[in-house]
Formats: structure tokens, sequence, C-alpha cells
């Protein structure tokens, strides 16, 4: 799946995965080693993230039921948590991945079939 920031026109991952079963958001990143540039995951639906378990940083963006994103948790350490009440879903993406997209609160997000 694709994820693009359609407010700025930027590509955030080009090979996105879907967590939207509890099994898959449970799990979400854990147990791997690092989630590298151009990949991310979607947990749907999603209010709060952690990192517990996890050895990198990440970007998270919380977004609601309309695709604008109202909060983004950037450069989210290990042992880290994140919450933003009114998030539909989060997506999860390479730490810098914000800022390097210039990515900011009020952008709207799609995702599409890849």
């Amino acid at each position: 799946m694709k994820v693009k920031n359609h407010t700025k026109q930027a590509l955030l991952a080009n090979q996105a995965r879907m967590a939207d079963s509890f099994f898959k958001r449970l799990r979400g990143l854990l147990g791997t080693k690092q989630l590298p540039m151009g990949e991310g995951l979607i947990i749907k639906p999603c209010s709060s993230v952690h990192t517990f378990g996890m050895a990198y940083h990440i970007d998270v963006l919380f977004i609601d039921k309309d695709n604008s994103i109202v909060k983004i948790a950037a450069d989210l350490g290990p042992r880290q948590m994140a919450v933003c009440s009114g998030s539909a879903y989060v997506i999860e993406l390479p730490a810098g991945t914000a800022t390097q997209t210039n990515t900011v609160v009020g952008d709207q997000i799609r995702l599409s079939a890849d």
C-alpha cells in the first residue's frame, strides 16, 4: 500500500502494510530490527502507540476519520508512548520522514493500493 501526503504531493511510503486485525495490531513493528525508508505500518483503528520492545525511532502520524493529520509524534524513541484522542488510525514511518517531506498537522493523507 502507498501512503501519500496529498497536501504536499509527497510520497511517505511506497510499501506500507496494514495492521487491521487484533493480532496484527498487537504485533505492530515488534520484532523488527528497523523500518527502512519507504516502508510503513498503518494501524486501524488506533489512537495510541508504544515503542516498548523496539530498538529504533519512528515517526507516528495520527489520522482522523477525514484522513487529516491531527498529531505527529516525530522521532518517537524506544520505550515511549504517544496518544491522540480523536485519531481513527496511525501511520508509523521511519524517523525523519515527516521532517524530510514537510508533513505537518492538517495535511491530508491518501492511501492507495500498490
